[in-house]
């Protein structure tokens, strides 16, 4: 069995939540509802505006039928970097080391670089843009280029430091 990952997205005034966290959270939802994760782990610290984007996902994650006892927060991070290396505490507590990343499809193949850098067996999970215009589609993608390459390179370097 896995855990589900939720990467952060907006939190808008009022705490209201982005579009793209409630569909990170209902498909983290949907594959707990199904049996394919033991937990759902709810990444992202505090935004523009509060609460903490894993608060407002536990918040979701709850109404969409995900009870308390298999939900965990991560609220510290801002960066999928960070998502990620502050998840390995909490996946050691369930002694698990089998992830499914619950991003976006543009965001998908940077997260999986970052997950398999510190040893997680990751697969994604990626709703579909459903309520997304094609121009934020786009936009989207063509900024996660320059973020993958800066990730790579970033990643190369922690390895430099930590093997030197």
């Amino acid at each position: 069995m896995s855990v589900a990952v939720v990467l952060g997205a907006a939190v808008w005034p009022g705490g209201r939540p982005s579009p793209t966290l409630r569909r990170r959270c209902l498909q983290a939802a949907k594959l707990f509802r199904r049996g394919r994760v033991s937990h759902v782990i709810c990444c992202g610290g505090l935004g523009q505006h509060p609460p903490s984007e894993a608060e407002v996902m536990r918040q979701i994650c709850r109404e969409a039928g995900v009870p308390d006892s298999a939900i965990l927060l991560e609220d510290q991070s801002r960066t999928t970097l960070e998502n990620l290396a502050n998840i390995r505490a909490l996946l050691a507590r369930l002694d698990q080391p089998n992830i499914v990343l619950v991003t976006d499809r543009y965001h998908k193949w940077r997260a999986l670089m970052v997950a398999r850098h510190f040893g997680f067996q990751a697969q994604a999970s990626c709703p579909p843009p459903s309520d997304t215009s094609r121009f934020r589609v786009l936009k989207s993608w063509l900024r996660e280029a320059p973020a993958l390459i800066y990730y790579w390179w970033r990643l190369r370097s922690l390895d430099k430091q930590s093997s030197g």
